[in-house]
């Protein structure tokens, strides 16, 4: 059984995915970390693999950029193919000093001024939370690799090039975000939906505070501590 977006039979993809959201980062993780890695899906041109992690059963597949994408990508997922967790592992920009190129971030929570859960099924609120359970599993692997991890609440925009700054400083001191990305108020929100489990991990790749930014080589190849603590996380 495929869908329109997923070219993967059932049975294909674990319990546990890993999704990042530029597919070729998608296939250096495949290529770099997993065994027996298998492309089970490039419908678009959207990369999905499956293989094992010390033996454990793990897919990586994208998401594509923004709500709309890894909403649908998600949604299949967890409805479709009997996936119970995914893990994004994403880039993001830096709302705070404090927060320095590469450093890891696991989301506490995501806000957003979004539509798209309303739009999927009347839900009002405007911040969204990860599976604690999941979230626990990912401090635990940080803490077994002696990663620094940084928590906060994220900012997922609908938005990339915003016209000034005021909204974002508003986001940033009225909401206590420390990042913001695109992806994840969407992916909280369809596994709350559908029973299934949800978390986020983001590396810092620029700073809105400061003059720092990653090349696109380097969120492709470089974020390997965010890809490590996920995958010692998947179940």
């Amino acid at each position: 059984m495929s869908t329109p977006h997923n070219g993967a039979e059932k049975g294909q993809i674990a319990k546990t995915v890993l999704m990042p959201g530029d597919p070729l980062r998608a296939k250096f993780i495949a290529e770099t970390f997993l065994e027996n890695a298998e492309l089970v899906t490039s419908v678009r041109n959207v990369l999905g693999y499956t293989g094992t992690y010390k033996g454990k059963p793990v897919s990586v597949m994208a998401s594509g950029m923004g709500m709309p994408s890894i909403g649908i990508y998600s949604y299949e997922l967890f409805k479709f193919y009997d996936v119970d967790a995914i893990i994004r592992i994403g880039s993001a920009g830096g709302y705070t000093a404090d927060l320095k190129l590469y450093d890891v971030v696991l989301a506490s929570a995501a806000y957003s001024e979004s539509s798209f859960a309303r739009v999927q099924n009347g839900e009002t609120a405007d911040t969204l939370y990860p599976s604690e359970e999941l979230n626990d599993k990912l401090r635990e692997a940080a803490k077994a690799l002696d990663i620094p991890l940084h928590e906060g609440v994220i900012h997922s925009s609908d938005v990339f090039y915003h016209e000034g700054t005021d909204y974002l400083n508003a986001v940033r001191d009225e909401k206590h975000c420390v990042a913001v990305e695109m992806e994840s108020f969407a992916l909280f929100h369809n596994a709350r939906v559908l029973g299934k489990k949800a978390a986020c991990l983001l590396t810092i790749s620029d700073s809105f505070v400061t003059p720092e930014i990653t090349t696109a080589e380097e969120r492709q190849k470089s974020f390997t501590n965010m890809m490590k603590i996920a995958l010692e996380a998947a179940e």
